[in-house]
């Protein structure tokens, strides 16, 4: 959770928020000097267009009133005046909004990026220690969230500018106006930023249930398969329930003081529109001032309404932008456990050696050992299978093996480099790996096989074919270019292993590592992608996870692991042999089939 609460002082919450708006403008100072260049040009037309309706009421209006005529040629300048201060104020308005726009998208823009390539640097533990809502949120509500101010941040400089030059008219055109315009102003902030304080609370704690319903939505539409056979739609229902009234009483609350403040910020200007007509009233009358001095000072306020509005909107703002920032931040500031190496493995096409030397591992410092004192030497073009009971620790060392999770003690080598020394993406077009739950993409077969590398046709389908997937997949409707879906679903279990078991093979790995890759294959089509993968000409060393005995049969050697630990290694019948525990686990598996 983030550090901030409702509470926070005032002073923080104004210096972050200060802070991230001059991170915004240090990141991308070009649009935003546009932006106040065109804010600026419009806070000038506004003021001018007010001087200008004062003109034209003393030159024009009243003149027409008092002596019943008015030279064409004043009419004419008017009319070109008052053209003339509106296309500056559209293009002052066109100029702010198109450039403040490009500031704030391209923010956006910049930090998903940043935020994405810190999720594929970051390592497996690291993920699996976070919901998927948490990530997603980070990516973009937290991004969009920060520079939400941004947008409005150009006008506020432009209302400082229209403020200054406000003040220096009601000064020009008369003291006793200004003393009335000068006090109202402070009024009109002073109530924003009362405002704010009172609704500053109540919007963050909205936005916070706001992240808690897509939480629990996002884990319903995730489980639709487990609600939907456990007949739990009800509970869903309330449990979805329950955090959208949460969600409701927090903006009945927003809306309470919105109620509460927004009439009288409305009020406002046309209060002080009064108080100047009063006055300037009795200053007409004292001949102190004109007819258009005092139209042009109303409606200068009326002018200046939304800009102050939008000062408020900022500050607001601020504390949903400094939520989202420091969430966004605490992904940025996370480090891996150590840091990727620079390395490549030697030079060679041919199947890798493996060495696992002293390798001791645990999920977190207060966790049992998933491995402990493990040596193992795996020969290159060898085909091992790991062997054990659940819990052994068979999943952790093939995560292990292609650099997904770093030993907590010991090292293991790939070609003799330890595999902390390697660039990731070196290691990655030496080894692959194949998990049991395989994810595929919303593509196509090819594009779910090939993941934007470049292979040809025929490369693809020669992968497919040794995956036995290539049958079925030019059964589908468009053959290779056939999309199956969000997560493959329009696939069976078995299929979708074959096409991510052909993703791996395509890439020829030196280390091919199988994580039960293969348990929703028919035992038959099993032992064809295992004989196809022996007598293929791959370059690779074969590690599989291994549960049936048809697979563990056509494996070089086993590697018995039981707690942790590697138990003895050998043939299979050397192990059924000499090995008790073995043969149990074994025989359990005959039995259970």
């Amino acid at each position: 959770m983030s550090s901030f609460a409702p509470g926070m002082p005032e002073r923080r919450i104004v210096r972050r928020g200060v802070g991230v708006l001059a991170m915004a403008i240090r990141i991308m100072p070009k649009p935003f000097a546009i932006a106040v260049a065109g804010s600026t040009l419009y806070a000038a037309a506004t003021v001018g267009s007010a001087v200008v309706l004062g003109w034209v009421t003393d030159e024009v209006i009243e003149p027409a009133f008092v002596q019943g005529a008015i030279a064409p040629g004043t009419l004419a300048v008017a009319a070109t005046v008052i053209v003339g201060v509106a296309v500056a104020n559209a293009l002052g308005i066109v100029t702010r909004r198109t450039a403040a726009y490009w500031m704030q998208y391209g923010l956006h823009a910049h930090f998903r990026r940043r935020v994405a390539r810190q999720f594929t640097r970051l390592p497996l533990s690291w993920h699996r220690q976070r919901p998927t809502g948490e990530l997603l949120s980070a990516a973009n509500a937290d991004v969009e969230a920060t520079f939400w101010p941004v947008a409005p941040l150009p006008l506020t400089v432009g209302v400082a500018v229209m403020l200054v030059l406000s003040a220096g008219l009601l000064i020009a055109t008369d003291v006793w106006l200004a003393v009335v315009g000068l006090l109202l102003i402070p009024l009109v902030v002073a109530v924003n930023v009362s405002y704010n304080a009172a609704v500053r609370g109540p919007a963050t704690r909205a936005q916070q249930r706001r992240a808690d319903v897509a939480a629990v939505a996002h884990e319903s539409f995730d489980g639709a398969l487990v609600v939907k056979t456990l007949g739990r739609e009800s509970e869903e229902t309330e449990r979805f329930a329950a955090q959208s009234q949460r969600l409701r009483d927090e903006l009945i609350s927003v809306g309470r003081v919105r109620a509460t403040f927004e009439p009288f910020m409305e009020a406002l200007p046309s209060l002080a529109i009064l108080a100047i007509l009063f006055v300037g009233a009795l200053r007409v009358a004292a001949g102190a001032v004109s007819t258009g001095d005092i139209v042009r000072i109303a409606f200068l306020f009326v002018l200046l309404e939304f800009p102050l509005r939008a000062l408020g909107f900022i500050l607001m703002e601020l504390p949903r932008s400094v939520v989202g920032f420091e969430r966004v931040e605490r992904v940025l500031r996370a480090r891996p456990d150590h840091q990727a190496g620079q390395e490549s493995p030697p030079d060679g096409d041919g199947p890798a050696t493996v060495d696992i030397d002293d390798v001791t591992f645990a999920y977190d410092d207060t966790a049992a050992p998933a491995l402990a004192d493990l040596h193992a030497k795996i020969e290159p073009g060898r085909t091992i299978a790991l062997v054990g009971p659940t819990g052994a620790g068979k999943s952790t060392l093939a995560t292990l093996l292609v650099g997904l999770a770093q030993p907590s003690t010991g090292t293991i080598a790939f070609d003799g480099t330890d595999l902390r020394a390697l660039a990731p993406e070196a290691l990655t077009r030496h080894a692959a790996v194949v998990f049991q739950h395989s994810f595929l993409f919303d593509a196509s077969a090819r594009e779910n096989i090939t993941l934007g590398g470049q292979f040809s046709d025929e490369e693809v389908r020669a992968a497919a074919r040794l995956a036995q997937a290539d049958a079925f997949i030019e059964a589908l409707p468009q053959g290779y270019d056939t999309v199956l879906g969000e997560r493959g679903t329009t696939l069976s279990g078995g299929q979708r292993q074959r096409i991510a078991l052909a993703r791996a093979l395509v890439r020829r790995p030196r280390l091919l590592v199988l994580d039960d890759a293969t348990s929703s294959v028919d035992p038959s089509v099993e032992r064809s992608i295992l004989e196809g993968l022996r007598d293929a000409a791959l370059p690779s060393t074969v590690v599989i996870v291994a549960y049936r005995r048809a697979t563990i049969e056509l494996a070089d050697e086993v590697m018995f692991l039981d707690e942790g630990r590697l138990v003895d290694r050998g043939t299979h019948a050397v192990l059924r042999t000499r090995l008790p525990a073995y043969e149990r686990l074994i025989t359990a598996y005959e039995v259970q089939r």
